[in-house]
């Protein structure tokens, strides 16, 4: 046993050396092709191609998850290689909008918490930092009306998507349920807790704040309170993990939009977002609509909200798939600004390939 232990150490040491001399191939590599580079290191078109065809030929036993999450740190250290890069994002630390700028551009990428979403916008808008990375839409509570309603006037483009799993987590200086007397947390994290709150903690008292982040600070300083937020906010705030997935929807699932001055080539497999109006008149929706289906687009999201523009006007923001190069979304588009009385291209990126 010890014989057989020591063999398959031996060529686990040996893969390890030829993985060291392929990366350090891979990162000369990259470094040579920063230099060719116009414009932009951060290519989204090229990294989700390249996630793309390492999930293709996965054949185990590594979870397509997991190579996805090696893959992301490869080219983040690559890229910091080729220029130094930071990214905004709904701070403090230990925010899910911090895993998904971990998540999307790894850890060798610099990122700067912002005290709001307007501040992640106007740091992007600016050119203070390369990228913002902002929540959108969250698959049990709906749309977040801010980033929508900043996305109408913004300069910036939507130049990539990150689909968060969020996996909410009780924590506390307490290790019990019964330890819990007033739980933290941002709204949206405890309407998305209310079920597991209502079965567990019928009597604690439930207090909103503006991040869980904060939640998480506060808690650190009170007996018997607890936080609601991801489980990096445990670690950083020093706070003992109560319960895990608390969430009341297994699937429940936070969308993040990526921001920069720059928009991304097609990729492959993308999605194009836009936001119009039309004329208050009888029909006028479904004729906005007609050049999708007639150009055979698929449309994936329609949200509607108030225009500030007058009283009972909306606008509607529209995501559909393929990117606004392709020949039939170019032609839906070039009708739709016939048609519409406002339109704006607001990004076309790589659809979320993990």
């Amino acid at each position: 046993m010890a014989d057989k232990l020591k063999q398959i150490r031996n060529r686990i040491d040996v893969l390890d050396g030829r993985l060291v001399k392929l990366l350090s191939a891979r990162a000369r590599l990259a470094q040579r092709s920063g230099g060719l580079k116009q414009g932009a290191t951060y290519r989204p078109e090229r990294e989700a191609q390249v996630l793309r065809r390492i999930l293709a030929a996965n054949r185990g036993p590594l979870s397509g998850a997991a190579l996805a999450r090696l893959y992301t740190e490869i080219m983040s250290a690559c890229r910091a290689l080729e220029d130094a890069m930071t990214v905004a994002y709904l701070g403090p630390q230990g925010t899910f909008s911090q895993e998904a700028v971990a998540k999307h551009f790894g850890s060798a990428t610099a990122a700067v918490p912002c005290g709001s979403i307007d501040e992640v916008f106007r740091q992007a808008e600016t050119g203070a930092v390369g990228y913002g990375m902002v929540p959108v839409e969250n698959s049990t509570e709906g749309a977040v009306g801010r980033t929508l309603d900043l996305l109408l006037s913004t300069p910036a483009r939507i130049c990539g998507e990150v689909m968060l799993p969020v996996r909410q987590c009780l924590m506390g200086r307490g290790k019990l349920p019964r330890d819990v007397r007033k739980v933290y947390s941002h709204a949206q994290s405890l309407a998305q807790c209310q079920q597991w709150l209502a079965r567990h903690l019928p009597r604690a008292e439930r207090i909103a704040v503006v991040s869980n982040a904060e939640a998480a600070r506060l808690a650190a300083r009170e007996r018997g309170a607890a936080a609601i937020g991801p489980k990096s906010a445990a670690a950083l705030y020093r706070l003992n993990l109560i319960a895990r997935n608390i969430e009341d929807e297994a699937k429940n699932t936070t969308r993040f939009l990526v921001l920069a001055a720059h928009g991304a080539a097609p990729s492959g497999r993308d999605k194009t977002s836009l936001v119009m109006s039309t004329h208050n008149v009888p029909g006028a929706m479904h004729d906005l609509l007609g050049p999708l289906a007639a150009n055979q687009v698929s449309m994936t999201r329609l949200e509607s909200r108030p225009a500030r523009a007058g009283l009972w006007e909306y606008v509607f923001y529209v995501d559909v798939e393929g990117h606004q190069q392709d020949a039939n979304v170019a032609r839906a588009l070039g009708e739709l600004k016939r048609k519409a009385s406002f339109l704006k291209i607001l990004g076309s990126y790589p659809a979320a390939v993990a």
